[in-house]
């Protein structure tokens, strides 16, 4: 069983890792999901298939095992947020590892729009300023329940001015380009007042 004041390794390494296709695949997610190293995409596989394991094995066996244990994994699923309400056994394999890193809390805060970028979500996980419930999370690798999705909020008012998110950036930059055309519109009509009153005013030197 091991020493039990040594943690456990929480994850498993590839048994090729040096295949192209596996490491562009490994860059692709760590630059999505915003990852550190990939130690934590391994984690989220190590999590995978643990759980596919169970589904392989539940479908192999009797009938009378599989309604006593179906209903306690597929419930463990559909609260973290990985399975739907009507999901079977058969949608647990179907599962990605990108289903897996979607239920990080740093994916989740992005995706909200509390954070321009997967990194910036991660830097406000870590500085504290991301609350789920009455609770501060500072681990981006949190897994959100499906019940916790719609408590995370940011702390404080004032941060979450300091840096708005997509949409609120790109209002900004609608209402600056709506006043710089006003403006611009008032510069021309001047111009063409100006141009009208210096005619006339020509005109009434000649008479």
């Amino acid at each position: 069983m091991g020493d039990p004041r040594k943690a456990r390794k929480q994850y498993s390494r590839p048994r090729s890792p040096w295949r192209a296709d596996q490491l562009a695949q490994e860059l692709y997610l760590l630059g999505t999901f915003g990852l550190r190293n990939k130690r934590e995409l391994w984690r989220s596989q190590t999590h995978l298939s643990s759980v596919r394991k169970q589904a392989r094995t539940l479908l192999a066996a009797t009938e009378q095992v599989r309604l006593r244990e179906e209903k306690k994994l597929l419930d463990s699923l559909r609260r973290s947020g990985l399975v739907g309400e009507a999901a079977t056994l058969d949608d647990i394999l179907s599962l990605t590892v990108e289903d897996v890193l979607s239920r990080r809390l740093q994916t989740i805060v992005f995706k909200k729009g509390m954070a321009l970028s997967p990194l910036h979500s991660r830097q406000l996980i870590v500085h504290g300023h991301v609350k789920i419930g009455n609770r501060i999370i500072t681990i981006p690798g949190y897994g959100v329940g499906h019940e916790e999705e719609s408590t995370i909020v940011l702390v404080g008012d004032n941060h979450a001015r300091a840096h708005p998110t997509p949409a609120e950036g790109k209002g900004e930059v609608v209402a600056t380009a709506q006043e710089v055309t006003a403006v611009e519109n008032k510069e021309e009509e001047k111009e063409t007042a100006a141009a009208a009153n210096a005619q006339m005013s020509a005109q009434v030197t000649k008479g």
